[in-house]
């Protein structure tokens, strides 16, 4: 201590600075991360297990993006004769087909259907039940 009774002390971190640290200032924003074109996105709620071994879940949240041509590959949004659907895009024998990601759905020849693709999906958020 000083003479005059003051501590000359500095206060320290100890131990590992939180990874959190950088980001205290900002905020956080899913659509500045996800939404690469905000006038063309639009997100949707899934409904049933076509997709699950491509990691899309009953209940997860899509981002769809619908400027982006659709190319084999792709996982679209569809309009299939009325109903809406989340299938992957593929050519078979240079046919158009939707598959399913789950063997209990036959894929779906495009050929002679009404279908609108709605757009491709870009992201998917799933929540974990805690």
């Amino acid at each position: 201590m000083s003479s005059a009774g003051q501590s000359n002390c500095r206060s320290i971190i100890s131990g590992f600075p939180s990874p959190a640290q950088d980001y205290e200032a900002r905020t956080l924003d899913l659509n500045e991360r996800l939404v690469k074109r905000p006038s063309a996105s639009f997100f949707m709620t899934v409904t049933g297990d076509s997709m699950e071994s491509l990691g899309i879940h009953d209940g997860d949240l899509l981002l769809i993006d619908r400027s982006i041509e659709p190319r084999p590959g792709h996982i679209l949004v569809a309009l299939v004769e009325g109903e809406i659907t989340v299938k992957r895009y593929q050519l078979k024998d240079q046919q158009p087909f939707l598959c399913s990601a789950n063997p209990a759905y036959p894929p779906i020849p495009l050929e002679d259907l009404d279908c609108q693709v709605w757009g491709v999906v870009r992201s998917v958020i799933h929540e974990y039940p805690v």
